[in-house]
């Protein structure tokens, strides 16, 4: 117990989409009030079950007990996730009904987690006078901090990917993956990496197509003519954010924008797969290899499938990593931590060494997209991301002191 300590209840409410790392945002908030001789309690639902908090007849607290229940290694989040935009709601109280229901249980501060959607009505609930620290969530990367949910989902993407190798091998396929991301294409990136994808396509650097299934074509050719089984595959990975060769967004426009005003994006697997058969079905040199290999059949089989693959919610499900465990249990409990000291409407950067790290949320949620100077070193071991590989030479930078680090 701190002698003078004014918070005596916290609430822990978790928003936005659901990922790896987030039960250990929840673990690490509820272990360290009770630590401190604070009480801990879930807000279900995320911001939905803070607007409707004065109509819940209790709440969740997360005893010793309770907390056992809750296990850092599972993805997902025991406190539930909505997609709502406090400053949308149509009710001119809205504020006041959310002060009444923190006061209906006696809770003094709240923990968030969520992105840069959530981070925003962080934001905004500071600024209406409710104390707040956000813990940053996002499979997506594309927030200023690393952010739990990312690298477990980077690993699903990797796990994925090389699965799909057994059945693009067994099947002489070109297997293309759509994968999420949004505007930013860091897991793309990543995963396709860590899998030894022969292209990744992001947002961030217009395709061009002709280079791009001059590369696959190839890899794919050179794998099945070299193995005396002639059994090859590739790998195309995709980040759903990817725009057309206009620069348009594939977005369905059927469909409804959620509250914060996003549309669902679709198709960019799909539109890859198509660009790459249109060349393929023009390339005469494909029917040559096919009769190399034993595979033409005239009529019937005459050019190799190109198959699309979403996992969709598959990548932001199942297990949290290793470091999304460790990392969402330090935030969580800076997140207190940062209360008790009466700091909050801030986002926790991270809890190394002792020393606890924080900027302004506002700060924090600006989206930041791949670095694509990044990407040379890559283009440099053989991997395509769609052009011309650039001639980036590195820079050298002699570093003095102890680096940032996840864990």
């Amino acid at each position: 117990m701190i002698q003078g300590m004014a918070i005596q209840k916290i609430g822990i409410l978790t928003s936005g989409g659901d990922c790896g790392g987030l039960n250990g945002v929840i673990i690490g908030a509820a272990r360290l009030a009770l630590s401190r001789g604070i009480k801990a309690y879930l807000i279900p639902n995320g911001y939905a079950g803070l607007y409707n908090l004065v109509d819940f007849p209790g709440l969740v607290e997360l005893t010793e007990s309770r907390i056992e229940d809750i296990h850092v290694y599972l993805a997902g989040s025991e406190a539930g996730n909505s997609r709502v935009k406090i400053s949308k709601i149509k009710d001119e109280k809205k504020y006041d009904r959310i002060r009444e229901g923190l006061k209906k249980f006696g809770i003094d501060a709240l923990v968030i987690s969520g992105g840069d959607d959530s981070g925003s009505v962080v934001v905004d609930l500071a600024s209406q006078g409710i104390p707040c620290v956000h813990a940053p969530k996002t499979m997506d990367l594309d927030l200023m901090p690393y952010s739990v949910g990312g690298d477990s989902t980077v690993a699903r993407i990797a796990e994925f990917t090389r699965d799909l190798y057994t059945t693009g091998r067994t099947h002489n396929r070109i297997v293309v993956m759509e994968v999420f991301g949004r505007y930013a294409g860091h897991t793309a990136f990543r995963g396709g990496i860590a899998a030894g994808a022969d292209a990744i396509l992001i947002p961030e650097v217009p395709v061009d197509f002709d280079l791009l299934y001059k590369h696959v074509m190839g890899n794919f050719i050179r794998r099945v003519e070299s193995s005396d089984a002639r059994k090859g595959t590739a790998a195309v990975i995709v980040a759903e954010g990817l725009k057309d060769s206009s620069g348009k967004e594939l977005v369905d426009e059927s469909s409804t924008a959620d509250a914060f005003g996003h549309k669902k994006l679709m198709g960019a697997g799909k539109y890859v797969v198509k660009q790459l058969e249109d060349r393929v079905k023009k390339d005469p040199a494909v029917k040559e290899f096919m009769k190399r290999t034993g595979q033409f059949v005239e009529g019937v089989y005459e050019i190799p499938e190109i198959r699309e693959v979403r996992p969709g919610h598959l990548v932001r499900c199942g297990f949290t990593s290793p470091v999304d465990a460790n990392f969402g249990l330090e935030v969580g409990a800076a997140a207190v931590e940062l209360h008790l000291k009466g700091i909050n409407g801030v986002t926790v950067i991270s809890y190394q060494d002792g020393k606890i790290r924080y900027m302004p949320v506002a700060e924090a949620i600006v989206q930041r997209h791949v670095d694509i100077e990044s990407i040379a070193l890559y283009e440099r071991m053989g991997i395509c991301f769609g052009r011309a590989p650039a001639n980036v030479e590195p820079k050298f930078e002699k570093f003095s002191g102890r680096p940032e680090r996840v864990y």
